[in-house]
């Protein structure tokens, strides 16, 4: 008997809708070849959901989040939008709500650059040769973006002071760090912390918690880097990393220069995880780690890459359907090596075809099959 499971689809603004179609088409293949069902709730979120319903994250779209068992975002926001108040704005009105509202508090992003895109870097072709394949896992609900109070003030003497608060309590860092520990074991028993212990007294504690849930898993290494060292050694040696974890602003700013050095921001994929469903899984949410793109969006160029991944990370993390995940990466990898490019990643060398949207997802199903 096949099983059925419900996910939440939220396309979002730009080449949001065009990406997640051809990740559905994926999907679907896989719900064949495995015998699984998937039911597809389709919602608005972000600009859309502003258009149509006045609010970034309507009542029905938690709604349909609460009643899934996974979630499969496309991307928000764009200029369109950039006027509304910034608490109203797609980004902070709807992915940030969602985050909190799910507890989702491990954001998985593997930086991968398969061998064949390794012309693609714009770093020293001798430091990526081979590939690489580097995971971050960053902490999603902590840190400057959350932390309180939060004030912008115009002093007495006409400046203007602002304030952000960096909070982190010790639970939230052995939270996360279970989380990387466990990703290493899986690995090469390899794991960098990232912080600025140096200055922050924040950091201070993430590195003394680091080592405290070390001594639970002695068969990893664990390594510390500040997070400038760690920005420069990213370009100077990728291949000497295996997994990183650190907290929210270094993991956004480090994840997304980890993209960079792989070709492209449409190359990665994300999972946030949230509550532990139990045998290894999680509910999630599951997108690209690129924007909106709105110079290329309807277009039909775009990259879906990263969001056919994600759909791998959603059948691996919040499913179980770990052979499936398997299945789809592979066949990305092998169009790839057949030398299939869209606009982001091409750069004219031999053996390659420049091809748009549908066309890569259509290759990567045909691998797939």
């Amino acid at each position: 008997m096949s099983r059925t499971f419900k996910i939440a689809v939220l396309p979002g603004d730009g080449i949001g809708p065009e990406v997640m179609q051809e990740a559905l088409k994926v999907l679907d293949v896989i719900a064949a070849k495995a015998d699984v069902k998937f039911e597809f709730n389709h919602q608005l979120v972000g600009g859309a959901a502003i258009d149509e319903k006045g609010k970034a994250l309507p009542t029905e779209t938690v709604a349909a989040c609460e009643a899934s068992d996974a979630i499969l975002f496309g991307s928000v926001g764009g200029p369109k939008w950039e006027n509304l108040p910034p608490n109203e704005q797609p980004e902070r009105g709807a992915l940030l709500p969602l985050r909190k509202h799910f507890g989702l508090f491990a954001n998985l992003r593997p930086g991968i650059c398969y061998p064949a895109l390794t012309s693609s870097s714009p770093v020293r072709a001798d430091l990526v040769e081979g590939g690489f394949d580097v995971l971050c896992v960053r902490e999603l609900t902590g840190g400057l973006y959350f932390g309180q109070p939060k004030s912008r003030t115009t002093l007495p003497d006409g400046d203007i002071e602002v304030i952000d608060t960096m909070v982190y309590k010790k639970s939230e860092i052995e939270r996360i760090s279970h989380v990387a520990f466990k990703a290493a074991q899986g690995r090469s028993k390899r794991l960098t912390s990232v912080d600025k212990a140096n200055v922050l007294t924040n950091s201070v504690l993430w590195r003394e918690t680091m080592v405290e849930v070390s001594k639970q898993y002695p068969e990893v290494k664990l390594d510390h880097l500040y997070v400038d060292n760690a920005a420069m050694q990213l370009i100077k040696a990728p291949r000497s990393f295996d997994v990183m974890v650190t907290e929210n602003l270094f993991g956004d700013i480090l994840s997304d220069e980890m993209a960079m050095i792989a070709g492209s921001l449409g190359m990665l994929a994300s999972a946030s995880l949230g509550k532990p469903k139990g045998d290894g899984l999680y509910f999630g949410l599951f997108e690209p780690s690129g924007g909106t793109a709105p110079d290329i969006a309807g277009m039909g160029i775009a990259n879906p890459i990263a969001q056919i991944l994600s759909t791998a990370l959603l059948l691996r993390f919040a499913l179980g359907l770990e052979k499936e995940a398997q299945s789809i990466e592979a066949a990305v990898k092998q169009a790839i090596e057949d030398g299939l490019r869209t606009g982001d990643i091409f750069t004219n060398a031999p053996g390659t075809k420049k091809v748009n949207t549908a066309e890569m997802g259509a290759a990567i199903i045909e691998r797939l099959k």
